[in-house]
């Protein structure tokens, strides 16, 4: 049977954010980088998350409950977008840093990039503050459509090497479905280590 997806709660501000007692996997990435995409490929529907051209779509937490295996991937703000104001990047920015704080239930961190470019600043900052306060972490490069195969390879290494991993950074298409059944096996078996692999 495949995993659903169906979206539970909307949080947009710190007075909203409660305890969601399951296990949790955040979803975290610059906007634009295709993790809207990627939650509607993993859901095998594409009205789930909504994708736009314009950057900076998702401005709250968004929680997804997967079943039947009972847990939650939680899609936060992406980060990095210039158009919104200053006050509105620094509201998402206390937002994940309270969600991320003393939340036993949260048990990795997904951290979308996109393949095409090389280490952004950004994605490297998020990346160690994750390592740093405990988390695992599950870096996936998406757009892996739009990469030749050399490219892939170099960019690949590069974060493995950055990010002191012992396995290769995930390589995904939310178009051709390339990475989708890998990733999913890696969110079971973070979010219920021990019991869906």
């Amino acid at each position: 049977m495949h995993s659903q997806l169906s979206l539970i709660k909307t949080i947009y501000t710190l007075d909203q954010l409660e305890i969601m007692p399951k296990p949790q996997i955040a979803l975290a990435g610059r906007s634009n980088v295709g993790k809207s995409s990627l939650i509607n490929c993993l859901a095998g529907r594409k009205a789930l998350a909504k994708t736009s051209s314009t950057p900076g779509k998702t401005r709250s937490l968004n929680f997804y409950l997967v079943h039947p295996e009972d847990f939650y991937l939680v899609d936060l703000p992406g980060y990095g977008y210039a158009r919104c104001s200053k006050k509105e990047r620094e509201k998402w920015a206390r937002l994940i840093e309270r969600y991320f704080q003393n939340n036993e239930f949260l048990k990795a961190v997904v951290i979308i990039i996109d393949a095409r470019l090389t280490p952004q600043t950004l994605d490297l900052e998020l990346a160690t503050y994750v390592q740093n306060i405990g988390l695992k972490l599950i870096p996936v490069l998406t757009k892996a459509d739009k990469c030749k195969q050399k490219q892939k390879n170099a960019i690949q290494k590069t974060w493995q090497e950055l990010l002191g991993l012992t396995e290769s950074p995930l390589l995904f298409s939310s178009k051709t479905g390339q990475g989708k059944n890998k990733l999913w096996q890696i969110l079971k078996s973070m979010a219920l280590p021990g019991d869906i692999q």
